[in-house]
């Protein structure tokens, strides 16, 4: 089941494999939180969905507006906690151009963010393979530029530099049409009633993707993305600063947005390694694991490997091996631009989970003694420690500490 509130568009879907069960969608002078219940008690009605059969929610992540993204990420909260569901959270505007897959023209979807500002990005789809015996291509969608604030000229000015034919969608494109017509010096395509709003269908095809790929949120502490503050937040920052704004606020200029982007925690991949062993190195040094040591590992079957991922970008790497139902957790290095956001724990408490599925009993790791940050980690999760190696680390020369998580510890 797929909620879509981040715009004027409240839209829900239901789809099951390559189908869609059903959708439905209202822009008309009613509020979301008036709207989406209802919605999606009719489509469960009628198509007789049990709703405790459904694999998981996805939720349109942001950006948007924030009463419309906290309405839709409440309800998925709720249901994915009520039922023990999977959230996948997907970015508002790689759902919107998610409309056009297959297109292999330039995608920027445009939201009305006010002050003369938008929320966009750019996208296109990239040919990945051919189906030898039905010809049938695959694409994959390609970020040319992540979702953010921008103002309409930086915008387009991104898309006159990319010089290519661009569709346009979103409730951006009315508001400042006049103003695109003025600076874009590319040819351009308005995208047609059906596909230049959000639409649920667009974003459960897209979270089916994450949701293959192990792409989930933890729902209880999931917040939306919002790129920038409320008004509220930026009238309250004047009357604190004792002056008015005096330019429009952007993710260059003004706060940054008081909401981190997504953590997405997936299996890691082969086109992940080189980007996992660069952590590696910068965390651990010479004691770091290479490229090679990584890919031989995760390619075992008595291991689990998870990366963190972040606007895209690999973030943080674990691992565990099943060493006769003990679990040996080799791995967890954060990269230190993404530290302090709880990475660690959501990768840690993620790979302790899909270490039980392959059959660890117990848990045990390592770790440098002075490193006092790490070791809080491993005890806020239920690590006990068991017992020192003194001056068992080089470089600088330290003890390490052996902890234990025991298949009798309180989870």
């Amino acid at each position: 089941m797929a909620l879509d509130t981040s715009g004027l568009v409240c839209t829900v879907a239901v789809t099951e494999d390559d189908r869609l069960l059903s959708e439905f969608s209202i822009q008309h002078k009613i509020t979301h939180s008036e709207l989406l219940l209802p919605m999606m008690e009719q489509i469960k009605n009628r198509i007789s969905l049990d709703l405790k059969t459904i694999d998981a929610v996805a939720v349109s992540a942001g950006p948007g507006s924030f009463t419309g993204l906290r309405i839709g990420c409440a309800t998925a909260k709720g249901l994915c906690l009520a039922m023990n569901k999977p959230m996948v959270a997907v970015p508002t505007l790689d759902a919107m151009a998610y409309q056009f897959y297959g297109s292999e023209y330039v995608i920027c979807p445009m939201m009305d963010a006010r002050r003369n500002q938008v929320y966009t990005g750019v996208y296109t789809f990239v040919p990945e393979k051919e189906n030898e015996k039905h010809r049938e291509i695959f694409f994959s969608m390609k970020t040319i530029k992540a979702q953010s604030a921008m103002s309409v000229n930086d915008i387009a000015e991104e898309l006159n530099n990319i010089g290519k034919t661009v569709i346009l969608l979103g409730d951006g494109i009315p508001v400042y049409r006049d103003k695109l017509e003025e600076l874009l010096k590319v040819n351009y395509i308005l995208a047609p009633a059906h596909m230049n709003r959000q639409r649920a269908s667009a974003l459960a095809a897209l979270a089916t993707i994450y949701l293959r790929e192990g792409k989930t949120v933890d729902a209880d502490s999931f917040s939306p993305e919002y790129l920038r503050a409320s008004q509220a937040e930026r009238e309250a920052a004047e009357k604190a600063a004792g002056k008015k704004e005096t330019k429009a606020d952007s993710g260059k200029n003004g706060r940054k947005s008081g909401i981190a982007s997504p953590i997405y925690i997936r299996d890691l991949k082969a086109e992940d390694i080189t980007a996992a062993a660069e952590i590696e190195k910068a965390c651990l040094g010479a004691e770091a694991w290479t490229e090679k040591q990584l890919l031989e590992a995760a390619t075992r079957d008595d291991t689990v490997y998870l990366v963190a991922e972040v606007s895209g970008e690999v973030a943080g790497l674990c691992g565990v091996r099943n060493i006769s139902g003990e679990g040996e957790v080799t791995n967890v290095s954060v990269s230190e631009s993404s530290r302090g956001k709880g990475i660690a724990f959501e990768m840690l408490s993620k790979l302790l989970l899909r270490g039980k599925a392959i059959g660890c009993e117990s848990f045990t790791l390592e770790v440098r003694g002075e490193n006092k940050a790490a070791r809080g980690l491993y005890e806020k999760l239920g690590f006990v420690n068991e017992g020192t190696r003194p001056g068992f680390y080089e470089s600088p020369k330290d003890d390490a500490i052996i902890y234990w998580k025991r298949n009798n510890t309180n989870d």
